[in-house]
């Protein structure tokens, strides 16, 4: 009984490099999707009118704490 692993052939081990090589395009192709998707969402989150809502409450909130520590 051989419980040691085999070393694949010469070919074999080209064929699964090629295709990890494949994963990896395939993997670098996704990232790159998901950056773009990432940077536009972060776009139109900038853009909407919620977050100017919010921003302008929040600057309200701190200048009134300003005003009453003063």
């Amino acid at each position: 009984m051989n419980d040691r692993p085999r070393i694949p052939d010469p070919e074999t081990r080209k064929r699964h490099v090629e295709k990890l090589r494949e994963v990896v395009r395939m993997y670098d192709d996704l990232n790159l999707l998901l950056d773009k998707a990432i940077a536009q969402a972060e776009e139109d989150i900038r853009h909407s009118p919620l977050t100017a809502y919010r921003l302008g409450k929040a600057n309200r909130v701190t200048a009134q704490e300003k005003e009453s520590d003063s």
